[in-house]
This record gives C-alpha cells, sequence and structure tokens, in this order.
C-alpha cells in the first residue's frame, strides 16, 4: 500500500523517496563515516514524500531511535513522512530501545498524521492467485 500511494504522489509530479528502515539507517551511517552526513539529511528532509518501510522487521543499531527522530522531527510540519511496520506502536520503545525517543517520534508522527491498520493477515494472502 505504501508503495502504491509513492507511485500515485510520483504520478502527481512529486518527488519521492522510498527507504527500507535498515536501509535507510545504513546509508545515514555510511554518511557519516564519508563526512556526507549533512547533505545527506538534507536529502532526506527535504524530499516532498519520505516512505520508511518495514520498521522491526530487521535488528537494528542501538542509534535507530535517535536518527529516527531526527528525521521526522526536521520533516515535522514540513514535509510528508509515511512509515510502516508489522509491530504495534505500543512495541515501538522496546524494539528501538529509546521510548523517550519513540515517544517524541510519534507525538510529531500523529500530530497530522493518521494511522491506517490493515489488520493481522496479510493482504498478499487474502485474495487466492488467479488461475491460468
Amino acid at each position: 500500500m505504501a508503495q502504491a500511494i509513492g507511485q500515485a504522489a510520483i504520478q502527481q509530479g512529486y518527488r519521492v523517496l522510498y527507504r527500507e528502515t535498515h536501509t535507510l539507517l545504513d546509508d545515514l551511517a555510511e554518511a557519516t563515516l564519508d563526512g556526507t552526513r549533512k547533505e545527506h539529511m538534507e536529502f532526506l528532509v527535504t524530499v516532498p514524500l519520505l516512505i520508511i518501510d518495514d520498521l522491526g522487521m530487521r535488528k537494528l543499531p542501538l542509534t535507530a531511535a535517535e536518527e529516527l527522530l531526527e528525521i521526522i522531527m526536521r520533516r515535522y510540519e514540513r514535509a510528508s513522512t509515511m512509515l510502516t511496520s508489522n509491530r504495534p506502536v505500543e512495541d515501538w520503545g522496546k524494539l528501538l530501545g529509546d521510548a523517550a525517543a519513540v515517544s517524541a517520534m510519534l507525538d510529531r508522527l500523529l500530530h497530522h498524521g493518521h494511522v491506517l491498520k490493515c489488520g493481522p493477515r496479510s493482504w498478499r494472502t487474502k485474495t487466492e492467485a488467479p488461475e491460468h
């Protein structure tokens, strides 16, 4: 669903960046190491729609909560951010290891945001594959 929304935004002329959470954080770590963090962060916070997919599907670095909070804080009320996860929001503090950072992040995400719950079952498995 997140990818479809991203595609629709692109078709309407918006710039969109899609990254799985672990990839986004890996890219930011690499930018820090090669001295381009400031430029990379500027790109992340100015793209009109940032889709951060699959939070909690892979083990994240210890700095994940701080990094995600910085991105969300800098995008807050300036650009659109979509975050997807199979994990309940209540588990994010434990998942990211920093309940205070997650609370601040959620405060900003939910202030003007919408929560879409797709249910416990995957949309991919709700319909059977067509017979050929």
